[in-house]
């Protein structure tokens, strides 16, 4: 739940919380039995587009050492592989194997009713983080940092189409590729979707040849191993960090896809999260950890030389965050059960 956290005990609307995907995200596919569903569904709130498996040794095996010295995380060997059976703080939905039975099935129901599939975390938040997004690209594009007490101010549709067919968007995790058809709409021109499974891949090229966009490119990718060989000024993530995260060896997966985005967003770009299973303050303690770290690796007499850049200068920095989601109070706390959080690239 972004905006605040309980445990189960503490919370009377957790039961309700976790219904979410079968309350709003309602589909006629069958991917999975219902106990399976029970499971995935119990363990995130709202469906995501993308979990991420790796098999690079030597890259697990840097995370895992990263980790080490956390305490709140448990050691590399006590985590399982993904034919494992997920525990209670992991899902189905960090597997890709359920991912790509997921849009295997919905790849069937667009060829044959030419349904679009599920928007995740639904149409109100993809709404909100396009306008949102476009609003704090034109206000840097213009040298306007938020100064992080408001939202970003709209311009003229004219000079937002100006400012924005400058930017270079990644959507990564990016499903059936809907988020990216509405920025095309809003002016983004250079637009590019990765996502692990080959059927989302295909789902979301097939949706943009029939609704005529051909300016967005779709390729499989793998975010923690990627191949991509560009940079981005525009990184966006609907989910896929959740997702990550509900793997059995989430943690160091975790890590692993902070490295990655690090090197694919431009110097001076931004970084756009959503989450729903982690606060806004959640997110900007996990950016600073990475930070931290990445810092004192470049200290080390053994740093890379791409590493040095960043011995006295962070990766990252906070920008600003989403604050019209609708919200509730609970013990005194406000809380609100989606987060949107942008981070600038040093």
């Amino acid at each position: 739940m972004a905006g605040m956290r309980f445990s189960p005990e503490e919370s009377p609307e957790a039961n309700q919380h976790l219904q979410l995907p079968q309350q709003q995200l309602q589909t006629g596919r069958e991917v999975a039995s219902d106990d399976d569903r029970s499971v995935a569904a119990d363990s995130w709130s709202i469906k995501s587009d993308y979990g991420s498996t790796l098999d690079d040794e030597q890259r697990h095996a840097d995370a895992a050492e990263a980790l080490s010295s956390a305490a709140n995380f448990r050691p590399a060997s006590d985590y399982s592989s993904d034919k494992d059976e997920p525990d209670a703080e992991t899902s189905m939905l960090g597997l890709q194997s359920y991912w790509d039975a997921a849009y295997l099935d919905e790849l069937a129901n667009f060829r044959e009713h030419g349904h679009a599939g599920e928007i995740w975390f639904g149409t109100d938040v993809m709404d909100t983080v396009i306008s949102w997004t476009k609003s704090l690209c034109t206000d840097v594009s213009q040298g306007h940092i938020p100064n992080h007490g408001g939202e970003p101010k709209p311009q003229s549709v004219e000079q937002d189409e100006n400012y924005l067919s400058c930017w270079s968007v990644l959507d990564i995790g990016t499903g059936n590729g809907l988020l990216l058809q509405e920025l095309s709409k809003q002016g983004f021109t250079d637009l590019t979707g990765t996502d692990y499974s080959e059927g989302a891949i295909d789902l979301a090229q097939s949706l943009a040849d029939r609704d005529g966009f051909s300016n967005i490119k779709f390729l499989v990718d793998d975010i923690l191993e990627t191949k991509l060989d560009r940079q981005f000024q525009l990184v966006m993530d609907k989910g896929t960090l959740d997702a990550i995260g509900l793997h059995p060896d989430g943690p160091i997966k975790r890590i692993m896809y902070w490295d990655s985005v690090s090197k694919l967003l431009a110097p001076g770009g931004i970084l756009v999260i959503t989450s729903c299973n982690h606060t806004k303050d959640e997110l900007v303690q996990e950016v600073e950890n990475f930070n931290q770290r990445t810092i004192a690796i470049s200290q080390e007499p053994s740093a890379a030389k791409d590493q040095e850049t960043h011995r006295d200068h962070p990766p990252f920095r906070y920008l600003n965050h989403v604050r019209t989601y609708p919200t509730f109070m609970f013990g005194g706390s406000v809380g609100s059960r989606v987060a949107t959080v942008a981070f600038l690239r040093s």
